[in-house]
């Protein structure tokens, strides 16, 4: 043994000196040039601004148990790692410390100066996250971080906007998009939080121009936008309105004739089926609109506040504010009906928290490149998606895809590489559209300035931060000036992406058509969507619910290694994952189950041969070896289907039930005084070929732990990191005869089955903790020689064994496979109070058999009751006759 196991497991004296050790030896590193298969995977790469949280925990496990195995399989591996640089969050994190310390805008600053303090910020907190995923034992190769603003990947961001452009395929435009009033910028879809609000629903009326006093009603949760109605538009197969069809109202204020349309879109079952018609201000109004071919009116500014549009009594005002003054005018009136609470859900800005509004803007679009080519990889699995229902969901999207709104008004990210000529600049970025036509003399598209930039202004707009990520998988590799790189030879298309299904369409489905467009193949095989963490009643986890805990206090109080372990167990695939500590708890448990197991070992001393000896090996060491093989096996078969939670399950209960609880307790007569030295060798030995090979097969998932017990415990060559060792494809038990391995199986397998039964014969009668109990055995075979380990595993003090033997009427006794078994209850209970006791349970399960059984005799029940009722209720008629049953026989056996 190299080193002697201290008493206990503590993973803060282990875990961060194994990390260091590993870094200080490179083990990391992806080795282009070596010669073994290769094995890549990206990271999704977190925001710069990001901290730990359990959804990162369970992805970036997950990521390392593929890459830590791939090494052990011999691959060269590759995992790279990288942060995004998230362009809303992070200037809004530089904002928010500008106005709190300094009292200040980034316009008081100016770009360039905002620029500075933005890096600033980053040099001094965007490692954060990256150290964090240190921590939890993440084996990237940190030699290779990326970061989305790097200059190199800079330039590529740069190159594929000018490809696309010069393709066609980007131009500028007025669209209807997510706007953000406080960060005063257009949003992606996945930046907009849908919340559930407590909203009301005005019900106010337009007359009808032309008629005296006919009116129609109209219901709207906005009555601050009526000012921008250009219609009012009801679904033509809505008999109440259709001889309006083609007339005016008149909108309220300002005050003017707007159209009556038909659309069919409109839900007559929606408050009074009348529809006000806001092309500038919602986007299916706008779609309607541009139909119908109707007046587009913005009434609102940038921030949120109305503009002169609205009237000048409206103009400046907050918009929450201008919906109770627009109500307050309905109701002076006498245009406001009633006004009724209404739950509705409504978008917010994920970063600014604030309510967005739909609003045309003018923005930067893309028509994707290689749709197809995309399209068809998920479809004919050249792609897998794991679990396979998202590629129902992928292909919906690809079938419907829309233009990608690729600008933002920020200035912290990638500015978009378009430069109009100084004289020109303010007529062109007012056209109302602008593509590849319009180039030329005056509008410069490049990866680098004009020429002479003193005479040209750069468009202001930077590009959505997904513009960057989601050319991750290969710009990571290599720089857009270089056709290839060993880098990129060797690693690409990458092997595995790990990551939440919530960003199918915005990453997923955009990195292949980028690696189709950009690199002619796939980005990746597989891809293993990640569940969603959940607390116990099912919500999902969040700082406002105080449901969500610090993964770092979590490693803290368990070891990254019991994090990693507990929450790989309940990671079920495909659906969400329902967390509890408990678990967590599990999995520090799991760390000092094996670390007790190892010191036990450590303690029966040396041995002086580490090959197997065949012929003095016990029927259960070939039972653990075989069972071994079979964990073995197992587990590649969890690891090919992506079954997480199931291989560590199956290492739990390999580890845990078949050789702590049944093959160490078997062995203990191999470490008395009457055992040979032959015996003690060959359990010595299956000890160590037993722990050798599972500290490589739970390396993984347990990392720090199973290395330090690999070099405490003298495995290996004493000089190669167990995390960089192959796993032998030889079997364990490669020179033990089938023959033998079956039929010790076969004869373990029974003494296993007669030891669970003895074990219920002591529990029943309450003798459970009991050692000096007998059983008598009427053995099946004769030649029964296990006496010794039946005794120590059913712990009792004597097994007789009695071919043919009576019993007495009233001795509780057990059919098993290896005999007929008999537990005489002479001097170990009180018969009589024995008898008393189970007579009041029959009496007690008697009474809920009764009952039960009226419930299912009531016609009435029966018929009116869910069928997952009955079936309940006929479960528990069941159990309650069983156990009635089983109450009987056991007072009849008392005599």
């Amino acid at each position: 043994m190299a080193e002697e196991l201290s008493s206990g497991y503590i993973p803060g004296d282990v875990e961060p000196g194994w990390y260091n050790r590993w870094i200080d030896a490179d083990c990391f590193r992806g080795n282009e040039e070596g010669t073994g298969e290769p094995y890549s995977i990206v990271i999704p790469p977190p925001n710069v601004t990001g901290i730990l949280h359990l959804g990162h925990v369970l992805n970036n496990t997950i990521q390392d148990i593929l890459a830590r195995r791939a090494r052990m399989e011999g691959k060269e591996v590759l995992w790279l790692p990288g942060t995004d640089h998230a362009g809303i969050a992070t200037q809004s994190k530089v904002e928010q410390q500008l106005r709190k310390e300094e009292k200040l805008s980034r316009h008081d600053l100016g770009r360039d100066a905002f620029l500075e303090r933005v890096w600033e910020w980053k040099e001094k907190h965007g490692g954060i996250i990256i150290n964090q995923l240190k921590r939890l034992g993440c084996s990237c190769d940190w030699s290779r971080e990326r970061f989305t603003m790097d200059e190199d990947y800079s330039e590529w961001i740069s190159k594929i906007f000018v490809d696309l452009f010069e393709e066609g395929l980007i131009y500028r435009g007025k669209r209807m998009v997510n706007w953000c009033p406080k960060s005063l910028t257009a949003l992606s879809d996945e930046e907009v939080i849908m919340k559930p609000q407590r909203s009301k629903l005005y019900y106010m009326r337009y007359r009808i121009a032309g008629e005296e006093d006919r009116w129609v009603e109209i219901a709207t949760t906005r009555p601050e936008t009526l000012m921008g109605d250009s219609a009012i538009a009801v679904n033509p197969k809505d008999e109440r309105y259709a001889d309006l069809i083609g007339k005016s109202a008149i909108r309220p204020f300002p005050e003017k004739e707007i159209p009556v349309i038909a659309d069919e879109h409109i839900d007559p079952e929606f408050g009074t089926g009348v529809l006000k018609v806001t092309p500038a201000h919602d986007k299916a109004d706008f779609e309607i609109g541009q139909k119908n071919d109707l007046e587009i009116i913005d009434v609102f500014n940038p921030d949120g506040t109305l503009n002169e549009l609205a009237g000048p009594e409206f103009a400046g005002m907050e918009r929450f504010e201008a919906r109770k003054k627009a109500a307050e005018k309905l109701e002076e009136m006498g245009q406001l009906v009633k006004v009724e609470d209404y739950e509705n859900n409504v978008g917010f800005s994920e970063r600014a928290d604030v309510p967005i509004e739909p609003r045309i803007s003018m923005q930067w679009f893309l028509r994707y490149p290689c749709q197809k080519e995309a399209a068809e990889a998920v479809a004919n699995d050249e792609i897998r998606f794991r679990p396979e229902r998202w590629k129902k969901t992928f292909a919906f999207w690809m079938d419907g895809i829309q233009d990608w709104c690729i600008s933002r008004q920020l200035w912290w990210g990638h500015q978009i590489p378009v430069w109009y000529r100084k004289d020109m600049a303010e007529e062109l970025k007012n056209r109302e559209s602008l593509d590849l036509k319009d180039a030329g003399a005056n509008i410069h598209v490049g990866v680098n300035p004009p020429a002479d930039p003193e005479n040209w202004v750069r468009d202001e707009d930077v590009l959505d931060t997904w513009f960057s990520s989601w050319l991750w998988p290969f710009a990571t590799m290599r720089s857009s000036q270089e056709e290839s790189t060993q880098t990129l030879a060797k690693f690409y298309p990458t092997a595995d992406l790990v990551t939440g299904p919530d960003i199918i369409f915005f990453w997923v489905a955009r990195m292949i058509m980028a690696g189709y467009r950009w690199q002619g193949e796939l980005p990746f095989k597989n891809v293993f969507f990640t569940s969603i963490i959940r607390d116990r009643k099912g919500r999902k986890l969040s700082k406002s619910l105080g449901n969500s805990p610090d993964p770092l206090d979590l490693i803290d109080q368990f070891g990254a290694d019991g994090v990693r372990f507990g929450l790989m167990r309940i990671a079920p695939t495909g659906t969400d994952v329902r967390y509890d500590e408990d678990q967590i708890v599990e999995g520090r448990n799991f760390a000092n189950k094996l670390w007790n197991a190892a010191r036990y070992r450590q303690m029966q001393g040396p041995i002086t041969d580490r090959q197997l000896p065949v012929a003095d090996l016990s029927i259960y060491a070939i039972d653990i070896l075989a069972k071994l093989q079979k964990l073995e096996s197992n587990l590649a078969n969890a690891y090919e289907d992506y079954r997480f939670n199931e291989l560590t399950q199956l290492l739990y209960d390999f580890w845990w039930s078949e050789y702590c609880d049944w093959y160490l307790e078997s062995t203990k007569g191999d470490f008395s005084d009457t055992a040979s030295e032959a015996q003690r060798q060959a359990t010595l030995t299956t000890m160590d070929v037993v722990l050798e090979r599972f500290l490589m097969l739970l390396h993984p998932v347990m990392p720090h732990l199973t290395e330090e017990l690999w070099e405490k415990m003298g495995f290996g060559d004493g000089e190669t990191f167990l995390m960089l060792t192959a796993v032998p494809e030889e079997s364990v038990l490669a020179s033990v005869p089938d023959e033998q391995v079956t039929a010790a199986q076969e004869q373990v397998a029974k003494i296993y089955e007669a030891v669970g039964r003895a074990r219920n014969l002591k529990a029943e009668y309450g003798l459970g903790a009991k050692k000096d109990v007998r059983f008598i055995l009427d053995p099946s075979d004769a030649a029964f020689a296990e006496s010794e380990v039946f005794l120590t595993l059913a712990r009792g003090a004597e097994l007789d064994l009695q071919p043919g033997f009576e019993a007495e009427k009233g001795v509780p006794a057990a059919l098993t496979a290896i005999g007929k078994l008999f537990l005489p209850l002479d001097g170990l209970i009180d018969v009589d109070a024995e008898r008393d006791r189970l007579q009041k349970e029959l009496t007690k399960t008697e009474a809920e058999v009764k009952k039960v059984n009226a419930k299912l005799a009531n016609e009435n029940f029966v018929s009116r009751a869910p069928e997952a009722v009955i079936t309940e209720t006929k479960e528990r008629q069941k159990h309650w006759q069983d156990r009635a049953a089983e109450l009987e026989q056991m007072i009849a056996n008392l005599g």
